[in-house]
């Protein structure tokens, strides 16, 4: 969801108040949502994919998904055809799961051309394996059902689907509560068919709580996670594991900023280092900077270069993997430029990775010299909301 520092209603503005844990809220959390509790995530044979459950709803979705904000705009010019060429790649090697949102561009559209290229030109077996999972970002105006209906059906007929995979919902303003009452529209949209599992993007550890409270079935929520920020590991994950919610990670390769191209370089020096050129790579710089600066972050890159070049693989596949192998986390968006430029067989190439303990040590070393960024930024989704 790193598209939202976009939108007129974002700010990112960090702070260093402290951002303390609610001992109440962690008892009745641990009260509530009791480890025996059978909503899980669980590998199945094919390690592509996991399946997530939640009562009687359950979706398998591979493990990393081909995230589409970069076909909104902001990444060089995108040729439809190729686009959807490109999106058939991807399925045809087994990164079959597309992440996407009603503001997304035309990101919704090329889904629902793509999902007709592959009713038409695969067996039936296949397309039982695309998954399309989606967003819907409104403004935090009053959530009457007819108006949540008319975006879910707006998102259909795009998508060309009768039913979506998941639907996952984003809140702008948590002073206003109607996100409860969305969320509760949504849930009547799914047990009508329309919504195959009704999920989060960019909750708070105290309002996904409160939604739990509420007896809402999300299944996972969608946050940034990454090897700089850690966040979700500190407040989120442990209220995932007690409630059976799983997360879905963005900018776990920072843009593209976790990769073999920004290592070595110094971006203090105008002209000497790769352009920060797309609407994401300036989005996590901002995150480096408010994490360490640049000097620290190559001693990041440096760490995950030695980590890559010891298993035969690039960064950007340990980067993912560090952060698929974390409690909670069922998979991680890597953002494709279709029709661009791809990276099947770096994704695939996480599904082989196996990080041993000198690897996963070394990594940790590194992550905790920057800055705690729960204390300078808040929350999983504050970096959105905080003035």
């Amino acid at each position: 969801m790193a598209e939202l520092l976009q939108h007129p209603c974002s700010k990112f503005i960090f702070s260093s108040s402290k951002i303390e844990w609610n001992a109440k809220r962690e008892t009745r959390a641990r009260s509530s949502y009791p480890r025996s509790r059978t909503f899980m995530c669980v590998l199945t044979d094919d390690k592509h994919r996991t399946v997530v459950r939640k009562g009687n709803d359950s979706i398998d979705i591979c493990r990393v998904v081909n995230g589409m904000w970069q076909t909104s705009g902001g990444w060089g010019r995108m040729d439809r055809d190729n686009a959807v060429d490109a999106m058939l790649q991807y399925a045809d090697a087994g990164l079959n799961t597309f992440d996407m949102a009603d503001i997304y561009g035309p990101a919704e559209d090329l889904y629902g051309i793509f999902i007709n290229r592959v009713r038409r030109e695969r067996p039936p077996e296949f397309v039982d394996k695309i998954r399309g999972l989606t967003k819907w970002v409104p403004p935090p105006v009053k959530m009457t059902s007819g108006f949540v209906r008319e975006a879910i059906d707006v998102s259909r007929k795009r998508m060309d689907v009768a039913s979506l995979d998941m639907l996952q919902f984003h809140w702008w303003d948590y002073s206003n509560p109607g996100y409860l009452d969305a969320l509760k529209h949504l849930t009547d949209l799914k047990e009508e068919g329309k919504i195959k599992t009704v999920a989060l993007t960019n909750f708070d550890t105290e309002r996904l709580e409160i939604i739990l409270d509420h007896e809402i079935p999300v299944v996972s929520n969608q946050v940034q996670h990454s090897i700089i920020d850690m966040r979700p590991q500190q407040k989120m994950a442990e209220l995932c594991q007690l409630a059976g919610v799983k997360l879905i990670t963005y900018g776990t390769v920072m843009g593209g900023l976790l990769s073999e191209k920004f290592l070595d370089t110094n971006l203090s020096i105008p002209f000497a280092g790769p352009p920060l050129n797309t609407p994401s790579l300036q989005k996590y710089k901002r995150m480096v900077d408010a994490w360490g600066g640049w000097s620290q972050f190559q001693a990041v890159l440096q760490t995950l270069k030695k980590v890559a070049s010891k298993h035969g693989v690039k960064i950007p596949t340990v980067a993912v993997k560090y952060i698929l192998d974390q409690p909670a986390v069922a998979g991680s968006m890597v953002g494709v430029r279709l029709g661009l430029s791809e990276h099947i067989k770096d994704s695939n190439d996480i599904f082989s990775l196996v990080l041993d303990e000198e690897d996963v040590a070394s990594i940790q070393e590194v992550s905790k010299r920057g800055r705690d960024l729960l204390k300078v930024i808040g929350d999983c989704g504050d970096e959105y909301r905080r003035a």
